[in-house]
């Protein structure tokens, strides 16, 4: 089963896409570093790391206009807001 609030690296991507960030931008929005981001991005589904981490990053996406929408077992995606 997984946690509602979680989301892909997939959602990652496509969020990044939609705010036309780089990893650069993403990384030093959420306070972390670029190679967590590549990390993250390079895997299917929930990338494995600390919920803390992922948190900061989805946060950062829906600061810049990013929602978040699905579960990440049932149609997970993006829009803007």
């Amino acid at each position: 089963m997984i946690v509602k609030n979680l989301i892909t690296s997939e959602q990652i991507r496509a969020g990044r896409a939609l705010i036309k960030w780089s990893a650069d931008e993403l990384a030093l929005s959420a306070g972390v570093g670029v190679a967590t981001i590549r990390r993250f991005e390079s895997v299917a589904g929930v990338p494995l790391g600390q919920l803390r981490v992922l948190e900061l990053v989805k946060k950062s996406l829906q600061n810049a206009g990013v929602e978040f929408i699905g579960t990440p077992d049932d149609r997970p995606g993006v829009r803007l807001k």
